[in-house]
């Protein structure tokens, strides 16, 4: 039996969309309105010097940053990828393991002033940890998204950082798709 009635989740989830903070480097606050529209700015800065939007995430943030790439290069027309092609995906887990598939993509391909865009529900994988880390020797602007634990590692490593303040991954999985398609959304208006 349901413990929750659709009203009362759907109303906690607007909550938390209305609630969802932005951070810059070392943590300093902003307004979620100050945080959408730098990232919308990273993103048409970086479409419009020829840069490339770069994206990962694990499980449901994989599928999310699937998605994120194809409406970056449909509708905003920014060069994007996601480092999710099984083959390498599965080379690189099984050689180098599972810690090193998105380092060692973005020490392939990550160029000075690419844009880095992570999603993870706790901010603390080590792939995602380490890709980032890698991203910033890169000289990527780096954008995260996560939840759950509010000192997660990923958050405290972008120069824009999004938290969505629940432990409850269908809430912070909606949050994140839902700011990913506002960014687009924004971006593509511009």
């Amino acid at each position: 039996m349901l413990q929750q009635t659709a009203s009362d989740y759907f109303q906690t989830l607007s909550q938390l969309l209305l609630t969802i903070e932005a951070t810059g480097q070392q943590g300093a606050t902003m307004s979620l309105e100050d945080g959408t529209e730098q990232a919308v700015r990273m993103i048409l800065e970086a479409k419009k010097a020829s840069k490339k939007v770069l994206l990962a995430g694990n499980g449901g943030s994989s599928a999310i940053v699937s998605h994120v790439q194809n409406d970056l290069c449909k509708t905003v027309g920014v060069k994007a990828m996601v480092f999710t092609e099984q083959p390498l995906l599965t080379a690189l887990a099984n050689d180098e393991g599972y810690g090193s598939v998105f380092e060692w993509p973005i020490g392939l391909w990550a160029e000075p002033d690419d844009v880095f865009m992570t999603v993870s529900s706790s901010g603390q994988s080590e792939n995602i940890v380490r890709g980032l880390a890698a991203a910033k020797e890169a000289g990527c602007k780096i954008i995260t998204m996560s939840g759950f634990n509010p000192d997660n590692a990923s958050r405290t490593m972008g120069d824009l950082n999004f938290y969505v303040g629940s432990s409850v991954y269908g809430f912070v999985e909606t949050a994140h798709t839902a700011l990913a398609h506002y960014l687009s959304n924004m971006a593509a208006a511009v």
